[in-house]
């Protein structure tokens, strides 16, 4: 299997920050030969990465892989933009997999919105005559229904039967949650394509500790675990893509709870990164009254989120409220467990088994914004009590059940001998 010609076709590639570019990565490293095929970078913010452009850097090389950039219209702040960018990756990703003189032993589709990309794959698949794996992260259309609000039955129509044309044409399909795979063999897949195959966190994700972390901001002015205030506040954090699917919008609501019944805010709220609904979440804050709550951090190397997890008491994630989202596992809950910090979560399904089967924190309704700051006061209050000695243990937990259900090394050898079962 080593030395073989792997083709990855990803819309968000390094340096954007997605798990597929550590994934590659471990490929190079155990022999293999891997090309990617990817846009011009301009994900989260809607704009070209400093650096890049229709004339620059189009092809670059980067910890051993090969990266070639299709033009693509950047996603800007707006709906129709956004269109125009998956568009275009469409329309350039399939005129160079029709065009393509390079030939490869296999193609891996990492899939996250939009599923259209999948369709550059499953072309380049099919005119070299190779495998495909599609790795699904996003249900379509569900998402685009949830997510963009699309409610056009005649487009959810097409989305459909483009959803169903790329499953026929995978080879194998990865998913990252069992919920997954049972919704597409609901759809019609054969279960024998199916595998569930979770995320990893990549290796500098590891428990920190907070003392040396803190000794380290004091002597470096320029650190950003400094903007963290140490006070005597109860200091949950958020980290990567804020936007609509994340349903931040329940944090607002739940300091305003906590802040009524303690006539000072006891909790702070760091949220580390940025998405389209930044800007609707900072006017929701500043309109219940909360700022002095909430610490707001732009976007950070995904390096030094462990650092900034080290200076925080717990972890924090949410859902919209969804069914959909009841069947997804969230990339950024592996990296909260092999990071060792308890979980306060509003979730369901998926997400609230992975934390319940972990021990590793707290689970309340979706959208229940008096049960989050409920649950948030009793286990603030109950670490001001024991020393954090709950807390310490949940994390623990958390880290124990990454290690055993999440490891990397253990993930990439089950693909790999899959790889050489099928191909034998």
């Amino acid at each position: 299997m080593m030395g073989q010609r792997l083709l990855v076709v990803s819309q968000c590639f390094y340096p954007e920050p997605f798990r597929i570019n550590d994934l590659c990565a471990e490929w190079v490293r155990r022999g293999y030969d891997v090309t990617v095929v990817t846009s011009i970078p301009n994900y989260p913010q809607g704009d070209y990465y400093e650096g890049y452009g229709l004339r620059k850097r189009r092809r670059e090389k980067h910890a051993g892989i090969r990266i070639l950039r299709l033009p693509v219209i950047p996603r800007k702040k707006n709906k129709i933009c956004l269109l125009l960018n998956y568009i275009s990756f469409l329309v350039s990703g399939l005129i160079w997999a029709h065009g393509t003189k390079r030939r490869f032993d296999r193609v891996f589709i990492f899939e996250t919105s939009p599923m259209t990309q999948a369709l550059v794959g499953t072309a380049a698949a099919k005119r070299m005559h190779i495998p495909c794996e599609l790795y699904v992260q996003d249900l379509w259309p569900d998402n685009v229904e949830v997510v963009a609000g699309v409610k056009n039955p005649a487009i959810l129509s097409v989305l459909d039967r483009m959803c169903d044309r790329i499953y026929r044409d995978s080879t194998r399909i990865l998913v990252t949650s069992p919920s997954f795979a049972q919704t597409l063999a609901q759809r019609g897949v054969p279960k024998s394509k199916l595998l569930y195959w979770p995320q990893y966190a990549e290796d500098f994700y590891q428990p920190l500790d907070r003392d040396k972390i803190r000794r380290a901001a004091k002597t470096d002015p320029s650190a950003v675990t400094g903007l963290i205030p140490e006070d005597d506040s109860f200091t949950l954090i958020f980290t990567g893509n804020i936007g609509v699917a994340q349903g931040l919008e329940i944090l607002p609501e739940t300091a305003r709870i906590l802040k009524k019944q303690a006539k000072t805010c006891p909790v702070r709220f760091v949220i580390v990164g940025d998405g389209r609904a930044r800007e609707s979440f900072q006017k929701a804050i500043r309109k219940k009254g909360v700022s002095a709550c909430f610490t707001l951090i732009p976007r950070q190397p995904a390096e030094i989120i462990p650092e900034l997890f080290a200076c925080c008491d717990a972890a924090f994630l949410s859902f919209m409220d969804n069914e959909l989202f009841a069947r997804t596992i969230p990339a950024k809950l592996q990296s909260y467990l092999a990071c060792g910090m308890p979980v306060i979560a509003s979730a369901a399904g998926e997400t609230k088994r992975v934390i319940t089967e972990a021990d590793a924190g707290w689970c309340c309704p979706l959208g229940d914004a008096r049960a989050l700051a409920e649950t948030i006061r009793t286990v603030a209050m109950k670490a001001g009590e024991d020393d954090h000695r709950e807390l310490k243990q949940r994390g623990q937990n958390a880290l124990k059940y990454s290690r055993e259900h999440f490891n990397k090394q253990m993930l990439l050898a089950q693909l790999e001998k899959l790889w050489a079962e099928r191909d034998s």
